[in-house]
């Protein structure tokens, strides 16, 4: 069985940490000078160095040759995540005392640190305030904010980062040629990129790679790692910017189709729209939908997830593109006394004063058609209305359909039974999506409003209509039968369904 490229290359001095030379440099110097603490906490992100870098400084510390898989006496290794019950920290802390075989100092590696319980950390702060003169503990974790602070401010704390993507590329470029693996520039970035700064994960993905038995291309890695090309998704931006559903949705499916998970296009094209705002694009429906793209990989169903959210999104431009149908003009904005008294500057005083008038008001008719237009809702086109959101915003139909609407000075007001649609459609931006919807089906501008109230689903039926409340059926009451009496009472009075 062979090893994994990760194992074979992990590095086995200071110079071989490529990118933590920040932290290397300072811990040769450290070992130089004799200025050793009795412990270090590494903190960063997976598969950086860390355990790498620890092993190395524990060899160096104590002079030792370092090669692979080696082991000493006198370096102790603990997995925090399997050994992580009070138990295992006391039998270090009686053991911690024993003088080192052979060595001069007997190093502590705990990985994973932060998986420690309670008890057990407070099992080990003793043991890290008052170490031995030989002990070094060296405490490595991916996630510091788990630590308690008693634990960090006795260490020296080093923070690893993720390394830059042209080294890792470069850095699989130099063991692709060691291997005979036969690798493009643009696969090798990919997978750097696709291992986000981690070395051991971008190397776990080149050794995947390498057993295709052809050349790692950059369409062959997007293939293995199921990623969308860049074209295509840069061909579904094009349709939301558009506002072109039904082409949104058959490219969707066309990369599903593909075998493309949602989580993976919802990266990619978050990754697009954020080099589009890195170019100073002013789109401002981008970073709406980058933080719904974020969601996708949360939800509970990420495939619905994210076909709600990028049609959301393309009904927005759809609604907000120069393409949609202009407003009727006003008749008064072209009337003949307006025109008149523009196209006739030489005309009397009289004929002057005359189109004033005519023009002031031309003016006030044109001013009050506005805010008739703005102020009155057709409640008849209420139908229309959903149905169209059911074809175009697919995330409002549910709700709106299940709103009884109530129409009253410029404001329409959705009613819910529940919180939970109310709070869906209270937002700014599906206030403003239902607004769009209703001028342009019924060509009026409103205000709308979302509200609980369960009352009017019990009490009132409204109609469209009129949006009149019809008053309730009055109640009969009919006369308990015996046994019915009999129970009453007992138990008192009480609402008997049928």
């Amino acid at each position: 069985m062979g090893r994994a490229l990760y194992r074979k290359y992990r590095p086995t001095t200071f110079e071989g940490a490529i990118g933590q030379e920040h932290i290397t440099n300072t811990l040769k110097k450290a070992i130089k000078t004799g200025k050793i603490s009795h412990a270090y906490l590494f903190t960063g992100p997976r598969g950086i160095g860390k355990t790498s870098v620890a092993r190395i400084f524990a060899h160096e510390v104590n002079k030792i040759p370092y090669e692979d898989d080696s082991i000493h006496l006198d370096i102790i290794e603990i997995d925090a995540a399997s050994n992580r019950r009070i138990d295992e920290i006391r039998d270090l802390r009686d053991k911690v005392h024993i003088t080192p075989t052979s060595s001069k100092y007997k190093v502590y590696i705990i990985d994973e640190v932060h998986m420690l319980t309670r008890e057990a950390f407070n099992a080990l702060l003793k043991t890290l305030e008052e170490p031995p003169a030989h002990a070094i503990f060296i405490l490595a974790t991916t996630e510091v904010h788990k630590l308690p602070e008693t634990i960090i401010s006795r260490t020296q704390r080093f923070s690893f980062k993720p390394a830059d993507k042209k080294i890792v590329a470069n850095y699989l470029g130099e063991i692709a040629k060691k291997e005979k693996i036969d690798a493009s520039e643009q696969a090798l970035e990919l997978l750097a990129e696709h291992g986000q700064g981690s070395f051991r994960d971008s190397m776990s993905l080149l050794d995947q790679m390498s057993t295709i038995g052809e050349k790692v291309t950059e369409d062959s890695v997007r293939r293995i790692l199921g990623l969308p090309a860049e074209s295509e998704i840069t061909e579904l931006a094009t349709y939301i910017k558009s506002g072109d559903s039904p082409k949104l949705l058959k490219k969707l499916e066309s990369l599903r189709d593909q075998g493309n998970s949602s989580l993976a296009i919802a990266k990619e094209l978050g990754k697009q729209l954020r080099q589009e705002l890195i170019a100073g694009t002013k789109e401002k429906w981008i970073p709406e939908l980058l933080r719904q793209m974020l969601e996708v990989a949360a939800s509970t169903n990420p495939n619905d997830n994210l076909e709600i959210a990028l049609l959301e999104s393309a009904a927005k431009n759809n609604h907000a593109s120069p393409d949609s149908k202009p407003s009727k003009p006003n008749a008064a904005t072209t009337a003949k006394p307006i025109k008149d008294s523009v196209e006739k500057p030489q005309a009397k005083d009289e004929n002057k004063m005359e189109g004033v008038k005519e023009k002031t008001i031309a003016q006030e008719t044109s001013a009050k058609e506005e805010v008739v237009l703005s102020a009155k809702l057709d409640m008849q086109k209420w139908p229309e209305i959903v149905e169209y959101a059911k074809k175009h915003a697919a995330s409002l139909y549910t709700a709106l359909k299940l709103a009884k609407p109530a129409f009253d000075s410029g404001t329409l007001t959705l009613y819910f039974k529940f919180p939970l649609h109310a709070k869906k459609l209270n937002q700014t931006h599906q206030k403003d999506l239902i607004g769009q919807i209703i001028e342009e089906v019924a060509r009026a501008k409103v205000k709308v409003e979302c509200q609980v109230n369960k009352e009017i689903f019990n009490a009132i039926e409204i109609d469209v209509s009129q949006m009149a409340p019809v008053p309730e059926k009055p109640v009969v009451k009919a006369e308990p039968t015996a046994p019915l009496k009999n129970i009453s009472n007992i138990f008192g009075s009480a609402e008997v369904l049928s």
